[in-house]
């Protein structure tokens, strides 16, 4: 069966457009009640983010929820890893997080937890479209679903997220700032470094509904590197609008993405003996962190783009540590998802743990230049073709003879737009770019 609303992480889209519409959120509601909780076995959690139109779909699912059965756990604005952490600590029979991460205000989205607090594997997701297809048909009254609201979950994730370091540790005389991109986050990170001794200054921490993501938090550092720099402090953390996504920011304002996070933790562990095999990063991820983790006889892994490939490769090897540049951080010896909170505090543990500050530990890593060219393609054009074109790949084949091993070319068609990534990382940066201008024109040429 072919999806038709699931994507790779749930379901996302503009308000007012299926499928974020209120009667589609309704519909979904029943559908994932059917499937997730027959028979009303265990509550379904709902938690959101900080956009407006999350009052408005929290409404629809609960009806949804009700009419098939199924209780509700309110949560109201809580980060996407608390609702997977919440579902699993309530044995509910499942999770819900209304937003769309890291977007604008005016898109909104679905993602799904099961009962043990991960994704929702391929099968149970066409369940749920499958049961959309069908007419709502409302259980009897005596088996409506009730709901409640959670008021003690701010606590109980913030508690969580403290466990998830050695008890011993402590972060005073730490100043630390934290930009909670106006989103989920906003009433809890703040509180888990505090709690844990830091001086904390909170940016970004004031939603509106409308301003999400808007000019904050991972996706738009420069307002963190001046609160550092300006605050003289130790570390800025920014995380994205729900949460799950972590860029840090170090004491001289460099920014530090996620596969220096990813590298930071890697090598930490692997000193400390607690690395679980090797490490999973994504094609997209920055070849220096392959280097520095080779340099430390640390296997790595690259899975597809997206937290989903790079877990379903984790639990294929059997390891713990996985991510993506972008800051999405897998630590499955601490949760069960990515945690922007979580994988910052594994960080900080390092740095209190070894005395180095923030800029000292990044240098365990040297990020290759890498130069991302987008080469639209005409509507009717193949993009699998145009990359396997013999004119394309004897282009590529030049280039990485000139790399070496000291660099790598990738051809990514786009999933949901008609064009192809061309991406080309090396030492020399004018190189790297020249080379990706080249086969870019050559995917243009064969693209016609």
């Amino acid at each position: 069966m072919e999806r038709r609303y699931f994507g790779t992480d749930g379901m996302r889209g503009r308000v007012g457009r299926v499928p974020m519409t209120p009667d589609f959120a309704l519909r979904l509601g029943w559908a994932a009640g059917r499937v997730l909780a027959p028979g009303g076995q265990g509550p379904v959690i709902i938690g959101k983010d900080t956009r407006v139109s999350g009052y408005m779909f929290e409404s629809a699912l609960e009806a949804g929820l009700s009419a098939a059965g199924a209780d509700i756990r309110l949560l109201g604005p809580m980060p996407t890893p608390a609702v997977a952490y919440l579902t699993r600590t309530f044995r509910a029979a499942a999770g819900i997080v209304i937003s769309a991460s890291h977007n604008p205000y005016f898109d909104n989205g679905f993602k799904f937890f099961s009962s043990e607090g991960t994704k929702l594997p391929d099968h149970v997701e066409l369940a749920i479209e499958a049961e959309l297809e069908r007419p709502i048909e409302t259980v009897d009254s005596a088996q409506i679903g009730k709901a409640e609201r959670i008021h003690d979950a701010p606590g109980r994730y913030i508690e969580f997220c403290k466990s998830t370091i050695p008890s011993g540790t402590a972060f005073h005389g730490m100043k630390v700032v934290v930009d909670c991109a106006h989103g989920a986050s906003y009433a809890v990170a703040p509180s888990v470094f505090e709690e844990l001794g830091a001086e904390v200054v909170a940016i970004g921490d004031q939603p509106d509904g409308f301003n999400i993501n808007e000019d904050a938090g991972s996706l738009h550092p420069d307002n963190l590197r001046t609160a550092v720099l300006d605050h003289r402090a130790d570390v800025g953390i920014a995380l994205d609008g729900d949460g799950d996504r972590v860029i840090l920011v170090d004491e001289q304002g460099e920014v530090v993405d996620g596969d220096e996070v990813l590298c930071i933790i890697a090598l930490g562990r692997a000193r400390d003996g607690l690395l679980n095999g090797g490490v999973v990063g994504t094609l997209m991820s920055n070849l220096g962190l392959e280097l520095a983790l080779g340099e430390q006889g640390i296997p790595f892994r690259r899975a597809a783009v997206g937290d989903r490939y790079v877990m379903e490769m984790l639990h294929a090897e059997g390891w713990t540590l996985g991510g993506e540049s972008s800051g999405h951080i897998l630590c499955l010896d601490r949760t069960t998802t990515g945690d922007g909170v979580v994988s910052a505090l594994q960080v900080l543990h390092i740095m209190r743990r070894t005395g180095q500050a923030l800029s000292g530990l990044r240098r365990v890593m040297t990020r290759f230049p890498q130069t991302l060219i987008n080469v639209p393609l005409g509507g009717a054009a193949d993009r699998n073709a145009v990359i396997r074109a013999d004119a394309v790949a004897a282009s590529v084949r030049a280039a990485e003879r000139v790399l070496g091993d000291q660099g790598r070319v990738l051809l990514r068609p786009s999933g949901t737009e008609p064009l192809v990534r061309v991406m080309v990382e090396g030492r020399d940066p004018r190189q790297v770019q020249e080379i990706a201008r080249g086969i870019a024109e050559a995917v243009r040429s064969a693209a016609g």
